[in-house]
């Protein structure tokens, strides 16, 4: 099951900012930033009696990811499994898989401020794909596929926010948007370094290869 808690609640588990809330997580009012423990009345002692097993370490990383791009348990082990077979890095192509799910490429183009935003514009049918509507938060892009915000969606006010907080960002090589028509495209495969995220992938490949 996706987890439907208080987002902030996330970040303070894993201790450090998944970026779930959009503009918030800039701004000092960012609850990691004011309570840097993990959430519960007694968050803060058992932070420092933790003893941190090597397990532990790959789970609370598995949990981060699956966390940052909100995929369930499911998900996230069906895309680990779809991965394995490709050549590669096994890590690196995991984090490719979940970078070109629909609803993150929605938000690595600046059309929702969140993950969690676009997916609700993608369950919505404000999104097309090469044209056609597609309503699949998972739907994996394809290098070279035209993805559009739909004509009678683009004066949303969200959606014209989010292009606008996002022009004052750094652009990905990867993908190439173009505001005018509020469509964009995925120009190659990501590859780890192109991946803005703080993760240790490999301890996942650790954890799922036991």
């Amino acid at each position: 099951m996706r987890y439907t808690g208080p987002s902030c609640r996330q970040c303070r588990r894993e201790g450090t900012k998944l970026f779930l809330k959009g503009t918030k997580c800039f701004t000092e009012k960012c609850p990691v930033e004011r309570r840097p423990t993990p959430p519960g009345q007694h968050g803060a002692s058992v932070a420092r009696r933790r003893k941190v097993s090597e397990y532990s370490k790959q789970l609370r990383e598995k949990q981060k990811i699956k966390r940052i791009y909100g995929v369930s348990e499911k998900q996230f082990r069906n895309t680990f499994e779809r991965v394995t077979t490709l050549p590669g890095v096994t890590g690196h192509n995991l984090l490719a898989a979940l970078e070109s799910r629909l609803d993150n490429i929605i938000y690595r183009m600046g059309f929702a401020q969140s993950r969690k935003a676009a997916r609700q514009l993608v369950r919505h049918r404000h999104v097309e794909v090469n044209g056609r509507s597609v309503d699949i938060p998972s739907f994996l892009v394809e290098p070279g596929q035209e993805v559009r915000v739909r004509a009678k969606s683009r004066e949303q006010a969200s959606i014209i926010v989010s292009m606008d907080q996002a022009s004052r960002g750094a652009p990905l090589s990867w993908i190439a948007v173009d505001k005018e028509s509020f469509s964009g495209r995925m120009l190659e495969r990501p590859t780890r370094p192109n991946i803005p995220i703080a993760a240790q992938e490999q301890l996942v490949v650790e954890l799922y290869s036991k």
